[in-house]
């Protein structure tokens, strides 16, 4: 089983995640824009019991505008670690802190929100996808 461990910017808060992601890709949400301060952010989603703190757990500050979402973030140095979703039973380790990860985007997700289109093929889901209490429905590039 694989093993991959990221931080948070300051080295505080460290973690790690066993075996693979159920999903891969990007989200641009509004809410995930402006959590990252970037256009787009890369998830990669893991079944909860996969996260593991190695250290700093009383570090880890946290906040939830929704019930969708509980986002994690250092108390000491602010740097965002992750983000439980509970009602999926899915914890998102921002691809940007698991170094070793070999990301491999397969879908974009609420892209109806874009500011930055992206054309690289891969699907385009409006919201989200079914299975995960979404439209399923795709949009164009």
């Amino acid at each position: 089983m694989s093993n991959y461990q990221g931080s948070c910017f300051c080295g505080e808060v460290k973690y790690q995640v066993s075996g693979s992601p159920e999903a891969m890709g990007y989200c641009h949400c509004d809410s995930c824009r402006r959590w990252s301060a970037g256009p787009v952010n890369a998830f990669s989603l893991w079944p909860s019991d996969t996260l593991e703190i190695l250290s700093g757990n009383d570090q880890i500050g946290e906040f939830h505008l929704t019930e969708q979402s509980y986002r994690k973030w250092c108390k000491k140095c602010g740097g965002h670690v992750f983000t439980d979703h509970p009602t999926w039973g899915l914890v998102d380790v921002y691809v940007a802190n698991l170094p070793d990860l070999k990301f491999e985007p397969a879908l974009h997700v609420h892209y109806q929100e874009t500011e930055l289109p992206i054309r690289d093929g891969l699907p385009k889901m409006k919201d989200v996808p079914a299975e995960m209490g979404g439209s399923g429905e795709t949009l164009p590039e």
